[in-house]
């Protein structure tokens, strides 16, 4: 079985925006991407694990680790654990960013529970789309003959505007997003050239 990878569980803070300084493994950089990507919060608040808030993204966004030193081979058992809540009608899938440029996103989905949920999934399960990084959004089918031997950078996306979060915002029904706290990714590391 194919090791640990990397795990990022975040550092603790206030609700603010997300950045490089809120990533606990030194050994990963934070991209964010969409027209919303800059509007992604971190917070604890609340007695909460340190998660990802995509709230406040009030058109798509999606956000990526990328490895300093090394691509991943996410072929065979390699699989992603993650926890995660939602609100609304809000779905987290993985992406993931081929050594090659192409973006890719998964089929695997996790979606509304009453609490914080890990689930856990294997790569080599999965479906993909091509992925308009810019605008954050599936396109062309289903990706025939995807190789993940060499991927440059993994990630989430819930392929949705947020909601605000509360009632002192916005109304309840209104109130849609996705947390995301400790992701782990299990894979071949493979050192970049």
């Amino acid at each position: 079985r194919p090791p640990l990878f990397f795990r990022e569980a975040w550092k603790e803070t206030q609700e603010v925006a997300v950045t490089q300084a809120f990533v606990s493994n030194p050994g990963l950089e934070l991209k964010l991407y969409g027209p919303s990507g800059a509007d992604q919060h971190i917070t604890s608040e609340g007695g909460a694990p340190p998660h990802i808030f995509t709230g406040m993204c009030m058109q798509n966004c999606a956000l990526a680790l990328r490895h300093k030193d090394y691509y991943v081979d996410l072929t065979g058992l390699a699989k992603m654990r993650w926890v995660t809540k939602t609100s609304g009608f809000h779905l987290v899938h993985p992406i993931v960013l081929l050594a090659d440029g192409t973006w890719l996103v998964g089929d695997h989905a996790d979606g509304y529970t009453f609490d914080w949920h890990e689930s856990e999934f294997f790569f080599a399960e999965m479906r993909w789309q091509k992925l308009h990084i810019d605008r954050v959004t599936p396109y062309g089918g289903w990706a025939e003959n995807v190789d993940l031997s060499k991927v440059d950078e993994i990630g989430f996306s819930d392929l949705m505007p947020g909601g605000l979060h509360g009632t002192a915002r916005c109304t309840q029904s209104a109130t849609a997003w996705s947390d995301v706290a400790q992701i782990e990714v299990y894979g071949k590391p493979v050192a970049r050239q």
